[in-house]
């Protein structure tokens, strides 16, 4: 393992082995998700000048008005995702960085993301490239449309803010599949979407402040 990855100072395994300790803490009980989180790098998705802040529970700049999710809400979102049993096919919407992506990469068998924002997808992939992931498929495309030509998906996880619930999403979600999404423009609720045989069950769960939901692509 490169230095790079294995981390130094603030970067380093100790540092890391403290944010689990906290996600512990905050609730978070999946396994397989505190190990993933352990695993995957956060500070080589963040410039070297907020590298050493990687693992506070903080969300932080990436460029293009976006933003890296704090830790505790990844692990949240991705523990909902699972529901304590195996993912098969996920799609993401909004790949931003990278870093949720390869979280995903370590809980489910094939992970689709789209990302509207062609130098943040290029940086991503750059990511999936340094940490060899073999299961992750990338596309710049609107995010509230999905992607229909690889749906059904187990699960969906949307990393923006969108006013409401897009129906092509909904339409994507595989029976016994989950959504996860954060709603609202002011104010916004991490939601969760269970799709039954004959209907969608939604919940609503805690109140959270993400960057909104853009469409088109740039």
């Amino acid at each position: 393992m490169t230095t790079r990855i294995s981390g130094i100072g603030m970067t380093s395994q100790r540092t890391r082995d403290r944010m689990i300790n906290r996600l512990r803490e905050q609730g978070i009980k999946d396994e397989l998700v505190l190990a993933a989180m352990l695993e995957i790098p956060r500070h080589i998705f963040l410039d070297e000048a907020l590298a050493t802040r990687a693992y506070e529970d903080a969300s932080l700049p990436i460029g293009h008005k976006q933003t890296i999710s704090q830790p505790y809400i990844v692990a949240r979102m991705t523990e909902l995702l699972r529901a304590g049993g195996a993912l098969g096919k996920v799609l993401e919407i909004g790949t931003g960085c990278g870093y949720q992506t390869s979280i995903l990469s370590r809980v489910a068998q094939e992970v689709y993301s789209v990302e509207r924002i062609a130098p943040l997808l290029e940086i991503a992939k750059g990511h999936f490239r340094e940490l060899k992931l073999r299961n992750v498929k990338v596309k710049k495309a609107d995010g509230h449309f999905g992607l229909p030509e690889m749906a059904p998906f187990d699960g969906i996880i949307v990393t923006a803010a969108a006013t409401h619930i897009p129906e092509d999403l909904l339409r994507q979600l595989a029976v016994g599949g989950r959504l996860v999404i954060p709603v609202g423009t002011m104010e916004q609720m991490l939601t969760l979407v269970e799709r039954t045989a004959d209907d969608y069950r939604k919940t609503e769960l805690e109140a959270v402040k993400f960057v909104p939901l853009m469409g088109g692509i740039a």
